[in-house]
């Protein structure tokens, strides 16, 4: 049974879904969002017009990339799922990572750097829309309205310098990684690993400026890339390879290393989108069943923090708890003394906090949309 996938190869959800499927060797068919068939077929079922979305051999429609993969690990026993509960959580983490955590670097090194990707980026846009009098016209429209979406992330010309030093540190960190591994967690990807290579793929490793950044400071993330596109275990230059995750619930230390870079942004923005959200949800009546929408809207409903003594400001993401939550409920279903070695680990990298950072009101998805419980 073949499905569909509506994606691009520019799109950064998309390779998160993409991977899952070439990995776990699931037949599928690609088509772009530009195909006659999404605006048509897909996106009333989907209820957005955002991509990936995945219609299912029997003709199920399901949109956004964590949903697509959920679907399949529920209905196959879980086989990116690591099965000991730091590896769990550290799996999660990753996803999150990937999902939110490092946004500002690839938007920032997506549409900062017109010399290098103009070109690239153009053709990309170009080719997603379908062939009319105005093809050019919507091609820049929608490249102008990512470059507005870029600025959400909080890079400007006085945070541009410490976005650019905390991805060189955490891309550095994460190479030295994959020097010992090819994948986060051992011999085989896990959830963490399709999250993670979102903006990994999409963004930072294929436009033309941070691609060349990875292949030149950090050529063992760069083959990482490749590798999750690929339907082997592709890690021929490991000569010990193994084929599973790392026994007795390991993580390695050149993981956490990882984790405590990424912290340094990580915990601070989630701490302060979570008080502008709790805010937010205190003087708005939403009933259960309505959409969360990706940013909140009101000018006022931004999240203020700083990392390293520099200020930024960035809208409020509700996705991110929804991605947040799933680390939450693993963390709950441990045994006490499972809980506090996830808690001696999570500690020793600074982000034992992200246990306790909720927001007022659950999210689910439901019928295709993000929507408060």
């Amino acid at each position: 049974m073949t499905h569909s996938l509506y994606a691009i190869p520019h799109s950064l959800y998309s390779g998160r879904a993409r991977s899952y499927l070439i990995k776990n060797a699931i037949p599928f068919e690609e088509f772009s969002c530009g195909h006659e068939s999404f605006k048509a077929e897909i996106v009333p079922e989907a209820k957005l017009a955002t991509i990936p979305v995945l219609r299912t051999a029997e003709g199920q429609v399901i949109r956004d990339g964590a949903a697509i993969i959920e679907y399949f690990e529920a209905a196959n026993g879980r086989p990116c799922r690591p099965p000991t509960p730091k590896q769990q959580i550290v799996s999660g983490l990753f996803d999150l990572i990937g999902a939110e955590g490092l946004l500002r670097p690839a938007m920032h090194y997506r549409w900062n750097f017109p010399q290098e990707n103009l070109s690239f980026l153009h053709y990309h846009f170009y080719h997603a829309q379908r062939a009319h009098p105005e093809r050019e016209a919507k091609t820049q429209y929608m490249m102008d309205k990512m470059r507005y979406a870029a600025m959400m992330f909080g890079v400007n010309d006085k945070t541009q310098a410490l976005v650019e030093t905390l991805y060189t540190e955490f891309l550095l960190a994460l190479d030295k990684h994959f020097e010992q591994y090819p994948y986060l967690l051992g011999w085989k990807p896990c959830i963490g690993d399709f999250g993670l290579l979102a903006p990994l793929f999409a963004h930072l490793g294929r436009d033309p400026k941070p691609l060349q950044m990875m292949q030149q400071q950090a050529v063992h993330v760069y083959r990482w890339v490749e590798r999750m596109n690929r339907s082997y275990q592709d890690a021929s230059e490991y000569y010990t390879a193994g084929a599973g995750y790392l026994a007795d619930d390991e993580v390695p230390d050149t993981l956490l290393a990882v984790l405590r870079i990424i912290g340094e942004d990580l915990l601070p923005e989630t701490r302060a989108a979570a008080e502008t959200i709790n805010g937010w949800l205190e003087s708005t009546s939403v009933a259960s069943g309505d959409r969360a929408s990706r940013y909140l809207g009101q000018n006022d409903c931004k999240a203020r923090f700083e990392v390293r003594g520099q200020s930024f400001e960035t809208g409020a993401q509700p996705y991110r708890f929804f991605q947040l939550q799933m680390v939450q409920d693993a963390y709950q279903v441990c045994a006490k003394n499972e809980r506090a070695d996830v808690d001696t680990m999570l500690e020793s990298c600074g982000l034992l906090e992200l246990l306790e950072i909720k927001l007022g009101r659950r999210l689910m998805q439901q019928d295709n949309l993000e929507v408060w419980v």
